[in-house]
């Protein structure tokens, strides 16, 4: 059997017209992040890859002036 075609999703940053990712921003950093507090994926997220390394390098510079916790509350 053939497989389905699988429909590409939208990359989120480019839909919501996202430039530059501010690391003040916790509200759209929380949206690429676990429940556990571990950064998702470029494949699960649906982001470029320096999308990628520019969310990772924003959620470690909140972590570090305590704006976002470095795990989650066990």
């Amino acid at each position: 059997m053939p497989r389905k075609p699988v429909r590409a999703r939208p990359n989120p940053l480019d839909q919501a017209g996202v430039t530059y990712v501010d690391y003040k921003d916790t509200d759209l950093l929380r949206t690429f992040l676990s429940d556990r507090g571990r950064i998702r994926s470029r494949r699960v997220t649906r982001v470029s890859a320096r999308q990628q390394r520019q969310l990772a390098r924003a959620v470690k510079n909140a972590r570090e002036m305590a704006l976002l916790p470095y795990t989650s509350a066990r």
